[in-house]
């Protein structure tokens, strides 16, 4: 095995490497507006390498990338890596003040944002004065503060060619941010060998990539999931990527997945259940081989009815932004429904008791430990954290999880008082401390309850100010505005009290008994 210090660049790995073996004229990316061969898109990524480098990044300095999913986005990503700096691509549903402060976390210099959300751009500058340069993408010329230059992306694309650094394996090639299990957003800083790794394992040998494969996946390149489903898995073996700027709505996927003809298709659980809800066509997906769902457990009921209604097997796994993409997963044609199938090869899985003791019989609970080729190296500037999440070979996932009779795993949930939604970390202080902005509220608890296909979605337990009413629709438009659209709370439940111990720390298993059926009708009536 080729040693740590070994020179390798995942963006020459990814692209360089299928011009060499005479691919460059495959398709690699298909846009709305531009189709790109692996060709064109080394060339453009070369180009944006020097542009980065023109405006003075270096290696190892990281770049912030908050844009839509493009060529732009894609060739970001690929041409910082090149340059031997460390893209950091971050959620396009974030506010300014969420923006600015992983910004200022990262200490990234460099902000490249897409005209969408030049608005948040502005307001996070405010919260990171360690920028210098924000490259715009389509977007107006917006007046920053005096330090700070302001760049088209076309002076990126324009620039001169630049060539790939010698990094190591070990180098550092990627930071994406997580809510992890704290709630408090942290780099996880991933090598440059971690993203061949994934590519070896789970694209390889579980989704069986091919290069006449066409993936289409409705999360984006900023999750972990997302960046390996559209940039590391096709470009890896020369199949191609669709990408779509938009934010994913039934019809307007059903729409790119009729005119692109994905063979593969990516979703998250919600999605799934969306896209049942909808009303488009039962051929839809005639042309996907394969669907996979990750980011949170899906539901039995709706694996089996898009199998019926679609015609199309999806499969479930998990993944985690610590260890870059999935290593538990069910396989192709073996899907057991409501499980997340078994480990990835080159991955292993124990389930420890609290006290770290590995759990050998099937039917126990515990926590999930995955160790593998493609963990994080740590989270930036958060020793305590990496220690207690990162145990040697091992990676802690927080997750609670037993494995059955058959060798499949089964998860039960978080083992603390996180939630998702959507696929999305979502912590439950953040929420609280928005809910207790409001002057109607004195006391307020965030939970997961299970909406009508059995996914989980936030919802919040209220005790009204003295004097004062509560207004759930109210209260869900204020988390709105303050906070992403995914963190809002789906209900909103007006208490006379929260039940506490002894020592007054809300018991929650007990405020999620009792808003258990909140999401399903008529549970509030």
């Amino acid at each position: 095995m080729a040693g740590s210090n070994s020179a390798f660049n995942a963006a020459d790995y990814l692209l360089d490497r299928q011009v060499r073996e005479g691919n460059g004229d495959r398709v690699a990316v298909v846009t709305s507006g531009r189709t790109l061969s692996y060709g064109e898109l080394a060339a453009e990524v070369h180009r944006v390498a020097g542009g980065l480098a023109a405006i003075g990044v270096r290696p190892e300095e990281r770049v912030m990338l908050c844009m839509v999913d493009g060529i732009e986005m894609l060739t970001g990503i690929l041409g910082a890596m090149r340059l031997g700096a460390v893209p950091v691509p971050v959620s396009t549903m974030v506010t300014g003040p969420e923006l600015g402060k992983v910004l200022a976390d990262s200490r990234a210099r460099v902000l490249c944002v897409s005209d969408e959300f030049s608005a948040a751009a502005k307001a996070a500058i405010e919260l990171a004065p360690e920028v210098t340069d924000v490259v715009l993408d389509r977007a107006d010329p917006i007046h920053f503060s005096t330090r700070i230059k302001t760049h088209d992306w076309t002076e990126l694309s324009t620039s001169e060619a630049w060539p790939a650094y010698r990094t190591w394996e070990d180098s550092p090639a990627l930071w994406l941010y997580t809510s992890g299990t704290t709630g408090e957003p942290k780099g996880a800083m991933h090598r440059h060998a971690s993203i061949r790794a994934v590519c070896e394992t789970y694209g390889s040998q579980v989704l069986g990539i091919r290069d006449d494969d066409r993936c289409f996946s409705v999360a984006k390149l900023f999750f972990a999931y997302g960046i390996g489903n559209s940039a590391f898995f096709p470009l890896a073996v020369g199949a191609s990527s669709i990408l779509d700027p938009g934010r994913p709505d039934p019809h307007a996927v059903a729409e790119t997945v009729r005119a692109g003809r994905p063979t593969l298709f990516f979703g998250v659980p919600t999605f799934y259940s969306a896209l049942l809800a909808s009303d488009i066509p039962d051929d839809t997906f005639s042309s996907v081989r394969q669907a996979v769902s990750a980011g949170e457990p899906l539901p039995a009921v709706i694996f089996e009815r898009f199998r019926e209604r679609f015609g199309v097997e999806i499969l479930d796994g998990i993944g985690s932004t610590e260890a870059l993409h999935i290593f538990l997963s069910n396989r192709p044609g073996q899907a057991v429904p409501g499980t997340t199938g078994v480990a990835v090869p080159g991955y292993d899985v124990e389930i420890r008791d609290t006290g770290g003791a590995v759990i050998d019989g099937a039917g126990q609970p515990g926590e999930l430990y995955v160790r593998g080729p493609s963990t994080a190296v740590g989270y930036w500037s958060r020793y305590e954290t990496t220690k207690l999440v990162f145990q040697g070979e091992w990676l802690r996932t927080g997750d609670s999880y037993l494995r059955n009779d058959d060798g499949t795993y089964t998860c039960l949930g978080r083992f603390n008082d996180m939630l998702k939604a959507g696929g999305i970390w979502v912590s439950p202080a953040e929420v609280e401390q928005r809910l207790l902005q409001h002057p109607d509220v004195a006391e307020a608890a965030v939970v997961a309850a299970p909406d009508t296909d059995g996914i989980d979605k936030p919802v919040a337990c209220v005790v009204p100010a003295a004097g004062r009413e509560v207004d759930e629709r109210a209260l869900i438009e204020f988390c709105r505005e303050g906070l992403a659209s995914f963190k809002r709370p789906r209900a909103v439940v007006s208490v006379a009290e929260l039940p506490k111990t002894a020592t007054g720390k809300i018991r929650r298993n007990v405020v999620r008994e009792s808003v258990r059926d909140a999401l399903l009708p008529g549970a509030l009536a």
